[in-house]
């Protein structure tokens, strides 16, 4: 499957008049020499790789004095499922010790910055706010600002980075699935997320560290960018990386999203739902989804694989209309949110949620969301590093 993804990028490049892209990672005669004589630690998971080398092992083998690994959510492997508890451990193969930045140590202590003094932070984003690496970015940089240390930022595309779409986050509303004044779809890097960050002053008492970012070449927000490697175990595919901005939303009602199934963030469906064009039953899967809504339940819903691979000839937006849909045709509306706090948290505010309850048509909910998108436009075309 990663031969075949990495093929799939390399024809899309083709296809589109450009050279191949080189990830920062790969430039490493433009970072080794700024960490000559430092004591590092890499902020990286599965997705921090050198071609076919982990990060971890090209720093070692150029004689990089590497002194510890923090990992995000999902793990240093990438083999956690989402919300997973993450322990801290020491790396099997290097010895080197990994600290999880999941659950209550979200945020690198003082204590765990002291023997450190720059981060290489290398993880692959997928382009949307609630997806948590850029709140595990936050914190890294607050922590580097707050202990004067220094982050490089190692740049990789944004599989969703050709549109910018959603309702704009409302500072009530914050929390690690949203920590910023951005709209669900945000068209932007890491790299240049982490200069947003720094340059609006969003850490903590308006702090900013020092950073650089390693940038990326051959690459505009108009690439069509596959991921040679899964960002997560739920993310598996280019569809389900397209469709997870759509369907997240879902996490906080009574509708299944795949997990479970080969298929997550591909389909969508409940038991009962009438009028679908597909069905399936959650089971366990160790690692990936171990207690799935509606395990072994069978549910009735839609396959929209099909429509995932279209999105690579169309232009972006949020496809609310699933969300519209699955409410239209849920049995007790009363019980459609499910975790209503965290509904509101991945919308980012309350209003989505009250406009679908009162039935406002998609267009009218869509114009909702034009002034504050206008408005992150202007800011983010600030810290654009590409065209």
């Amino acid at each position: 499957m990663k031969r075949f993804l990495i093929a799939i990028c390399i024809v899309l490049s083709v296809l589109s008049g450009r050279s191949q892209i080189t990830v920062g990672a790969a430039c490493t005669d433009h970072y080794l020499p700024l960490l000559e004589g430092k004591r590092v630690a890499v902020c990286g998971n599965q997705t921090s790789m050198v071609g076919a080398t982990h990060l971890v092992d090209t720093l070692i083998s150029s004689g990089v004095r590497l002194v510890k690994i923090f990992c995000p959510e999902h793990g240093f492997r990438g083999n956690a499922e989402a919300g997973a508890h993450i322990a801290s451990s020491i790396d099997a193969k290097t010895g080197i010790p990994i600290i999880s930045l999941y659950g209550k140590n979200k945020k690198p202590t003082p204590e765990q910055m002291s023997d450190v003094d720059v981060v290489l932070f290398d993880l692959q984003d997928v382009g949307c706010r609630f997806y948590t690496y850029i709140s595990t970015l936050h914190y890294v940089m607050e922590a580097a600002a707050e202990n004067g240390k220094q982050v490089i930022v190692l740049d990789r595309p944004n599989p969703n980075g050709f549109y910018v779409d959603g309702p704009v986050l409302e500072p009530k509303y914050t929390s690690f699935v949203g920590m910023h004044p951005v709209p669900v779809v945000y068209g932007m890097t890491i790299g240049e997320y982490a200069r947003m960050i720094n340059g609006e002053r969003w850490l903590k008492d308006g702090l900013q560290c020092a950073l650089t970012v390693i940038e990326l070449e051959n690459y505009t927000h108009e690439t069509r960018y596959v991921l040679p490697v899964s960002p997560s175990p739920n993310l598996q595919t280019p569809e389900a990386i397209l469709l997870y901005p759509s369907l997240c939303f879902f996490e906080g009602a009574g509708v299944s999203v795949g997990r479970g199934t080969p298929t997550p963030f591909q389909i969508y469906g409940f038991p009962g739902l009438r009028g679908g064009n597909f069905s399936f039953t959650p089971v366990a899967i160790k690692g990936v989804s171990e207690n799935p809504p509606y395990k072994g339940v069978k549910c009735e819903g839609f396959d929209l694989t099909q429509v995932a691979k279209d999105y690579l000839d169309s232009a972006g937006y949020l496809r609310i209309e699933y969300l519209l849909t699955a409410y239209r045709l849920f049995p007790d509306k009363e019980k459609f949110f499910t975790n209503v706090s965290f509904f509101d948290k991945l919308a980012g505010t309350d209003r989505l949620r009250q406009q679908i309850v009162r039935g406002v048509p998609e267009k009218d909910i869509r114009a909702s969301w034009q002034e504050g998108i206008d408005r992150f436009k202007v800011v983010r075309e600030r810290y654009l590093l590409y065209e």
